[in-house]
């Protein structure tokens, strides 16, 4: 966290930023987080998702997701309408993983279910023969799966259908990462049926969405909006209500005052800043991979509304 740290002091010393924002990843936002309380700072992030960010200074807000908040809702759903009451998990063995892991379990034995086995998988370029083999022998009901994006999908589809572990005979669950567009197109057929949770889905057909989404492919080259896209996009909107709220003063406090509480209609769905946790409040979304004009995509088949992360402030 030490350079995170420096390049957020720098901001704030040599630079003079009244705001801070941004933050990919947690340790980025961990590292900041001091800077942000001593600077009198409002600090938005807009993507890292471990709950425990918020926790780290009263001046952070957050406008992207956390972990848990969809993976929990998740778990409970897996059992509760997916049909299934014994599930496999497989995830990624770093810090994201386990929190994923963790939430769904807690989630889907609370309904009712039972996890068979669970599984920890190398972060870089893992085979999943074996792992996908001790499923095969555990024969649960479903698989979760969390990996990072990019390569590892088209890898895992693959183990999955070679060993005849696929939808409708197992049900595949994850987080919305196994299911990207990108992965989509190479996991060909294997991508059929699997069930996904995420916070944003770029195909949802409302006005809003569609009108953000034909906005950044205009001003992107034809790329299209993501996770990111939408917590900055929406991590903006944050920023200039507040300031509009505060009549331009950029007093930290009075700024994070401004945002408890708000509420506003984002591309993703209705969502709100909890004034307890300062977290966002949002819809969870849940999807399909189904075959649409020809083409696979993430096609939404129920939804889980005003979700709040389970780790803090749902509880209260």
């Amino acid at each position: 966290a030490a350079v995170p740290q420096r390049l957020a002091q720098e901001l704030v010393v040599r630079d003079g930023v009244d705001i801070i924002a941004g933050f990919t990843l947690t340790p980025e936002a961990l590292g900041a987080a001091d800077i942000a309380t001593q600077g009198n700072k409002m600090m938005v992030v807009m993507n890292a998702a471990t709950s425990v960010i918020t926790e780290k200074s009263p001046l952070i807000v957050r406008t992207s997701l956390t972990i848990p908040q969809l993976n929990y809702a998740f778990g409970k759903w897996a059992v509760e309408k997916g049909g299934v009451n014994s599930a496999y998990t497989l995830v990624a063995d770093y810090g994201p993983g386990h929190d994923a892991e963790k939430a769904f379990a807690k989630g889907f034995t609370e309904a009712g279910g039972s996890i068979v086995g669970a599984d920890a998988s190398p972060v870089a370029n893992p085979d999943f023969s074996a792992f996908v083999q001790r499923i095969k022998d555990a024969n649960p009901q479903s698989v979760y799966i969390f990996i990072p994006g990019g390569a590892q999908p088209p890898a895992i589809g693959k183990a999955l259908a070679d060993r005849g572990l696929t939808p409708p005979d197992v049900k595949v669950f994850g987080q919305g990462e196994l299911t990207l567009p990108e992965a989509l197109e190479s996991m060909g057929d294997t991508a059929k049926g699997i069930i996904t949770t995420f916070h944003y889905t770029m195909e949802r057909d409302d006005q809003l969405n569609n009108e953000f989404v034909k906005a950044y492919r205009d001003a992107n080259n034809g790329r299209s909006p993501d996770i990111f896209s939408v917590g900055g996009y929406d991590g903006m909107h944050l920023i200039d209500e507040a300031l509009k709220k505060t009549g331009g003063d950029t007093d930290g406090a009075k700024l994070v005052e401004a945002a408890k509480g708000m509420a506003w209609d984002s591309p993703r769905g209705p969502i709100s800043i909890d004034p307890e946790t300062r977290e966002i409040v949002q819809t969870v979304w849940i999807r399909e991979v189904q075959e649409v004009d020809g083409k696979y995509q993430n096609v939404i088949i129920d939804q889980i509304p005003n979700v709040k992360d389970p780790l803090h402030g749902a509880a209260k």
